[in-house]
């Protein structure tokens, strides 16, 4: 009867812990700080582009006239 008792001790000491909880909670948080940071990239990347397009195409040089 000691060891169950021991055992059933021991056991509600471990499970009543929150540490897989905030496990997953930082998983969660970790991952919706990654989908932002991907989405701002991709809009800004884009956009990005663009004006280094702008850019090199009013920097190449003309075709000097003899």
């Amino acid at each position: 009867m000691l060891h169950y008792q021991f055992l059933a001790g021991w056991l509600k000491s471990h499970t009543k812990t929150e540490r897989g909880a905030s496990l997953v909670e930082y998983a969660l948080l970790v991952s919706l700080i990654a989908v932002v940071c991907i989405g701002a990239v991709t809009l800004l990347g884009e956009a990005a582009d663009s004006q280094f397009t702008s850019v090199a195409d009013e920097l190449t040089p003309t075709p000097a006239t003899p």
